[in-house]
């Protein structure tokens, strides 16, 4: 089976912000937040205090992963520069995607520079309030003042945009606001990550969102859907049960596998992050060819 993982991480250094303060690595693949919380970042023998391109590419090569989409977030810290670096150390294999704070004062500007100096093509934001945005900033509403001179230079430049918008009952779930930038920039490629994020219990808030996203711009990655229902393990049924859902909802042709690592490694290996969806009997050959391979190549620059 031929495979894009359209949701990957590399950090030169791990440089994490929200809101339990700075996430400072301090060896073994751990960190620990500022409040004095620890969390286990990088499986063993990934990586002590960072998750490199080589490393990264030795994994995909390993798993015959063709290409890659490197993601940011401020739960790992912005790393444009090394993102960027990677995406052209290794151009047959990773794809770069840029992030700012769009509260910075000069978040205009470099946006700007990350688009027409840099030639990014792809601008995440990550605006949950677990890991993102809302996590240290209070909350604000998505598609309001603060992101609607960003999204139109986004839309302008023709790149795609990616929204984290976290998991149901945060006060970043706001599928709507999504909608609202979706039909406000119909030409502009929008994929939200992680399915929406549902975890136990979410099943019929789940199935909302996606009816609130069924549009024609608007895509879903499946990055993290096994994390998120933890503490099942694989083959993750409630996870199954959202992707089938997600497949009745908005169709086959809306879903783009990916994976998130590194930190889901520190649970599951990196196959069953794929065979857990083909051994889930839900899609048909057609479609996993499409959800694995073909839709990223649909909503990013490939």
């Amino acid at each position: 089976m031929k495979l894009i993982d359209a949701h990957t991480h590399v950090f030169e250094q791990l440089c994490g912000f929200g809101p339990r303060g700075e996430l400072r690595p301090i060896g073994g693949g751990r960190a620990r937040w500022a409040n004095g919380d620890e969390i286990e970042m990088i499986p063993p023998g990934l990586g002590e205090r960072s998750f490199t391109a080589d490393t990264l590419a030795a994994l995909l090569r390993e798993n015959h992963v063709e290409r890659a989409v490197l993601l940011q977030g401020s739960f790992y810290g912005f790393q444009n520069e090394y993102v960027l670096e990677s995406a052209r150390h290794y151009p047959e294999l990773f794809v770069p995607a840029a992030t700012c704070d769009p509260f910075c004062k000069e978040a205009k500007y470099l946006l700007h520079r990350f688009i027409h100096e840099m030639g990014f093509r792809i601008v995440k934001f990550e605006t949950s309030s677990g890991g993102g945005l809302m996590g240290y900033h209070g909350d604000f509403r998505i598609d309001g003042d603060v992101f609607r001179e960003v999204f139109a230079m986004i839309a302008e430049a023709g790149a795609t945009l990616v929204l984290d918008i976290g998991s149901p009952g945060m006060p970043s779930f706001q599928p709507e606001a999504v909608a609202e930038i979706a039909q406000r920039h119909p030409k502009m490629k929008i994929l939200v990550c992680h399915l929406l994020a549902p975890v136990l219990g979410d099943y019929k808030i789940l199935e909302e969102g996606l009816r609130i996203l069924a549009l024609p711009n608007v895509w879903f990655d499946l990055a993290a859907v096994p994390w998120n229902v933890a503490p099942e393990t694989y083959p993750y049924p409630t996870g199954q049960g959202f992707v089938k859902l997600a497949r009745q909802t908005v169709g086959a042709e809306k879903l783009v596998w990916g994976t998130d690592v590194p930190s889901p490694l520190t649970r599951e290996n990196y196959e069953n992050l794929w065979r857990y969806l083909y051994e889930g009997n839900i899609f048909s050959d057609l479609e996993l060819e499409q959800v694995m391979y073909k839709n990223a190549k649909d909503v990013y620059p490939l």
